[in-house]
């Protein structure tokens, strides 16, 4: 029996967009004589749409995209009792980026109506989208990281220069403002001085209420694959030749400007540090299934781990299918049959805790 995969992207975040991309990717790669193929269009407003039974390849991501006519709580009811096919084999597959969906929510809703999906749970997901929380864990369990320091908006209202200072004192600058809950740079920004601070702040709560103030490493970012349950293996790794002090999310996106070096251009010794280092931070919070580890190397080879990336972009051209392509040979539709033979394996892996008292005889 064909395995029913249900690709839902879009969803209530500054990053919907990237997530039609990605899904547009995943759908079209997804293997017919395996799987039947279901997209589900998840709107702005958190309304999940069906398309249906997917038969035709993707070519615009308009395609992927219809007007809702109902509401957040009735559309996933519809989705439950009309759409999803119970009692056959069935798979989610969460091409969701960011808020509402990389952060937990989503795997809450999936742990509670019992089905597999691809991907982090709800801890490593809610843990690895809080910038500070990923932090704090890194910190407890030695993981070598940059200076930082969080802050609050109610505190932030409540007391300005005292936030600024804070930031002067601990950090210094250069820093970089970030919303703690957000990915493909959006909301950050880099400040040498307190003017830069001010209107950073200003824009970084746009985005959150919490916000992390980092302080700048000079050196080289690289992204490194990890995937698996148990056993996780991390690919080589890769970088982008920096043509600017950060890459915001029209970099990353929209301008085209990036250029990507795989396998990254590190001495074998610190190319070995690097992904045993993304192995470790990926056991640390817990992930199962896949995770882009970013991690910075310095001019003198110090490794300083920047972040996780629980739901890395997922399109043909994102750094994940090209760092395994350059590891192993693996192809980008292997690639994604591989992440669901292991939600697979978690699923039945999970099934098998008891979730009662035994009872004795």
């Amino acid at each position: 029996m064909k395995a029913n995969v249900y690709v839902l992207y879009g969803g209530k975040s500054v990053e919907h967009e990237v997530s039609l991309k990605s899904a547009s990717a995943i759908l079209n790669a997804l293997d017919r004589d395996k799987f039947n193929v279901y997209p589900v269009f998840i709107t702005k407003e958190g309304i999940w749409c069906s398309l249906g039974l997917l038969d035709e390849e993707i070519k615009s991501v308009d395609q992927l995209q219809i007007k809702p006519t109902t509401t957040v709580a009735k559309s996933i009811g519809e989705f439950l009792a009309t759409d999803f096919k119970e009692g056959e084999k069935n798979i989610i597959f969460p091409a969701i980026h960011g808020i509402n969906g990389e952060d937990g929510t989503i795997q809450g809703l999936l742990e509670l109506i019992d089905v597999p999906y691809v991907g982090n749970e709800v801890l490593s997901s809610a843990a690895g989208m809080d910038k500070v929380i990923m932090r704090d864990i890194f910190a407890k369990h030695g993981i070598p990281q940059t200076k930082y320091t969080s802050i609050r908006l109610h505190n932030w209202k409540e007391d300005e220069g005292k936030s600024y200072q804070q930031v002067e004192n601990k950090i210094g600058y250069p820093c970089y403002v970030k919303p703690a809950n957000s990915g493909s740079s959006v909301g950050i920004s880099r400040a040498e001085n307190r003017e830069e601070l001010e209107k950073s702040f200003q824009e970084a709560f746009k985005y959150d209420c919490k916000i992390i103030v980092e302080k700048e490493v000079i050196g080289r970012e690289m992204q490194t694959s990890v995937v698996g349950n148990d056993e996780p293996k991390a690919s080589v790794s890769g970088e982008f030749i920096m043509e600017r002090a950060f890459f915001d999310y029209n970099a990353k996106y929209i301008d085209g400007t990036i250029t990507p070096v795989v396998p990254a251009r590190l001495e074998p010794s610190v190319a070995d540090e690097v992904r045993e280092m993304a192995v470790k931070s990926f056991k640390v919070l817990n992930c199962y299934g896949l995770a882009r580890v970013d991690i910075f190397v310095t001019d003198d080879n110090k490794v300083l781990v920047n972040e996780v990336n629980t739901m890395p972009g997922f399109t043909a051209l994102s750094m994940t299918p090209v760092l395994w392509e350059a590891t192993n040979g693996t192809t980008y539709a292997e690639l994604i049959e591989w992440l669901i033979e292991l939600a697979f394996e978690r699923y039945d892996q999970k099934k098998s805790i008891l979730c009662t008292r035994g009872v004795e005889e």
